[in-house]
């Protein structure tokens, strides 16, 4: 049960919209069909926007019956999908070959315009919302474009706050903590090159796929002995190609690919630092040449101690403290809110979709093809959301 019963008597409608768009996705940059659906919703509600911001990004303003503080927060919603083929089984799968709402970006723009419907007609708060539609979540700097665009700028904000469904929690819970929740995101492509030729005389040639061993075997010491211990840090190496398939030949160049994950900047640095550094030394000592691009793909989701605190009361007077985690453990994963956490204040939490039942599609993995939101979650997280705005900006 929520705490508002006019979200409750809703739902089927916003369960409606949630399927809609999950029949319909689209990846990174190609969410026409969801910016069009959004603009026609809200158009329908009454609610003004403006829309531009990052590609298909949209920003839609509800002012308050009153507002007199001048404050605003900022409630966000990530709408891309991904380049899978779906396998939940369920009625509402995927129109689209090979494309898919794998992590739940469909339910979590179902419910800010459910948010919407609830806010425009009830205005029970001081102040301005701003409801941001942001597309390019998975990969694609959508987060960054819409900064960019003047998000910040043309709509000032006191807060901003975000959330994602976690299939690893029970459906009634949420999880939060304050500092970093999630981790950056780095990638990078590295080629070795060295002096090709037959296999059976190595003498003669400069071997790229013995001198790339070398290098990620040793590379991982970087976090092992470069890292302070109770940083976390990741390094993983995720695509080694060399060679065109003979077995007597030894290839002139060598390409790797891998990414970095952290929660610290300059834990994030270092390794960036050490790694290209290795790299060079490594193929110096070995008459090979190299190449690294470090691309620094996603920021940190670093939660601010104060507003973390706030939305875990927030949520527990909804679910009870019982079901409120609010120390959770930290994910690996990379989320861009994290950009927008850099330019105001605000916090992000989880809302635990499980069932319990390790076959159901609302218990897979994110990014799983057997993935599905749980549309059982749509009450709660509007109202969460309204509880947030009215209690942030109480009249």
């Amino acid at each position: 049960m929520t705490k508002r019963n006019s979200i409750e008597n809703f739902k089927d409608e916003v369960t409606g919209w949630r399927r809609e768009l999950h029949m319909n996705p689209g990846i990174k940059h190609e969410e026409k069909f969801a910016h069009d659906f959004i603009k026609a919703h809200l158009y329908d509600l009454g609610v003004t926007y403006k829309d531009g911001y990052g590609g298909y990004g949209i920003v839609a303003t509800i002012e308050g019956n009153t507002n007199t503080s001048g404050k605003a927060v900022g409630l966000r919603a990530d709408m891309d999908a991904l380049p899978l083929t779906e396998e939940s089984g369920q009625p509402w799968a995927s129109k689209t070959d090979g494309v898919m709402h794998a992590c739940g970006h469909d339910g979590h723009t179902a419910s800010l315009l459910g948010v919407a419907k609830y806010l425009s007609e009830t205005r029970n708060f001081d102040g301005k919302v701003h409801l941001i539609f942001q597309p390019a979540e998975e990969g694609g700097h959508g987060a960054d474009m819409m900064i960019a665009d003047g998000l910040f700028t043309d709509f000032p904000m006191d807060g901003v706050y975000g959330l994602h469904n976690w299939p690893f929690e029970k459906s009634g819970t949420a999880a939060i903590r304050p500092g970093p929740i999630m981790a950056s995101v780095d990638e990078f492509t590295i080629t070795i090159t060295g002096r090709g030729g037959h296999a059976a005389m190595p003498h003669l040639c400069i071997d790229p796929i013995v001198i790339a061993s070398q290098f990620m075997v040793q590379a991982q010491t970087i976090i092992s002995r470069t890292t302070d211990p109770v940083q976390a840090a990741v390094l993983s190496f995720t695509d080694l190609h060399a060679g065109e398939g003979a077995h007597n030949v030894i290839p002139e160049t060598c390409s790797i690919m891998g990414t970095i994950r952290t929660f610290d900047f300059d834990v994030r640095k270092n390794i960036q630092t050490k790694l290209e550094e290795l790299l060079k030394s490594i193929c110096a000592v070995n008459e090979a040449t190299c190449e690294i691009e470090i691309i620094p793909h996603i920021d940190p989701t670093i939660n601010d101690a104060v507003e973390a605190e706030f939305c875990a009361d927030v949520m527990a007077s909804l679910i009870g403290e019982e079901n409120m985690e609010r120390n959770v453990d930290p994910c690996m994963g990379g989320e861009d809110f994290g950009s927008m956490l850099r330019e105001t204040k605000g916090a992000y939490i989880w809302i635990g979709q499980g069932t319990g039942d390790k076959n159901s599609p609302h218990d897979q993995g994110l990014h799983s093809p057997k993935y599905d939101f749980n549309d059982d979650n749509l009450p709660l997280i509007i109202d969460y959301l309204a509880e947030l705005v009215e209690v942030k900006l109480k009249k």
